[in-house]
């Protein structure tokens, strides 16, 4: 480019300021710029401290406060085991620069938090459903359970991390999105857990039931984690592919979802099959049919992260080293 065009290209530029283009120029334009800044922080903090409250109502009417009891609290840590190591996996997959550990903890306290509107949304949702006198369970676990639960995860991502610098590879978002599950899962298996204690009674009494709680869902837990893992990469490609964002999201929690709402309705009939069919007991026939249903969709978040990574490798490498695709996405321009 000359001279000549450089200078009339800045003419043009002057010229088309808040006519067809924009930046912050005087006190008035500053001013507009953090009223916005300051609205969008606001409706954050909103956001969270509804859900503080809506969990706060919950604690109080379903007794989820008995989780400080030492036993019980404990038991709640070891249902999240399972989950913990499958999370642990995906983060130990992310081939770029390690995540922070504050966003990393702002994502599962954000992913517990947000249970609480799942909770309310599912609520609302079954009673809309229930009109419906046939398939009830089905549209509520297709239409509300797996879309609710699915986007209150990904929302606990995109609500922080997503907006953070360090939020700069595609992958990032099946990392936040699997921290975001295991935060989810941790507080519904101890809303599970706290639900089948008998409250009038000893430990002795109760111990073995709320034991049999926790070991069910220390396998149900895993499946949040891959189920959001999913959405979250997903969120990530809209990251980098702005002009898809919303449909790259869309379809990300529509997989998430489906694979979601799936699981809960085989889970309640396909475990009956294998006892009739095997004549072993309800719980193995349980572990059984989860291994294999939570197996396969880790299977697929195994695939995209391996392609991933081949992909990231592949383009470090014609690179000659030099350049960082993490934050580049592979960008050869």
């Amino acid at each position: 480019m000359t001279s000549d065009d450089r200078q009339r290209d800045s003419a043009v530029s002057v010229e088309l300021s808040e006519v067809v283009t924009w930046e912050p120029e005087n006190a008035l334009d500053r001013f507009a710029v953090w009223a916005d800044s300051a609205i969008r922080t606001g409706l954050r903090v909103v956001l969270v401290l509804t859900a503080l409250i809506i969990l706060g109502v919950i604690t109080v009417v379903t007794g989820l406060s008995a989780v400080t009891d030492p036993l019980v609290f404990s038991l709640v840590i070891l249902s999240v085991v399972p989950a913990l190591g499958l999370a642990v996996f995906v983060w130990y997959a992310d081939v770029g620069a390690d995540e922070p550990l504050s966003l990393l903890l702002a994502t599962f306290i954000l992913g517990m938090l947000f249970a609480a509107f799942a909770a309310v949304l599912n609520t609302i949702g079954f009673s809309i459903v229930a009109l419906v006198p046939v398939g009830t369970m089905l549209l509520f676990f297709y239409l509300v359970v797996g879309p609710v639960e699915e986007g209150v995860k990904l929302l606990a991502v995109r609500l922080f991390a997503f907006r953070h610098p360090r939020f700069d590879a595609v992958i990032d978002g099946a990392v936040y999105g699997a921290v975001a599950g295991l935060g989810f899962a941790t507080i519904e298996n101890a809303l599970y857990i706290t639900a089948s204690i008998d409250v009038f009674g000893q430990p002795a009494e109760w111990i073995g039931p709320v034991g049999e709680t926790a070991a069910v869902r220390a396998l149900a837990g895993p499946g949040h984690v891959i189920y959001s893992a999913i959405a979250g990469y997903y969120l990530g490609m809209a990251k980098f592919n702005p002009q898809y964002a919303g449909p790259l999201v869309v379809k990300g929690i529509t997989i998430a979802a489906l694979i979601h709402a799936t699981y809960n309705v085989t889970v309640q009939a396909i475990p009956m099959v294998i006892v009739e069919l095997a004549g072993v007991s309800i719980f193995t026939a349980l572990i059984a049919f989860i291994i294999v249903y939570d197996g396969m969709a880790a299977y697929y978040l195994y695939r995209k992260l391996a392609r991933y990574r081949h992909a990231y490798r592949t383009s470090r490498g014609s690179k000659g080293g030099g350049l960082r695709p993490e934050l580049e996405e592979f960008d050869s321009k």
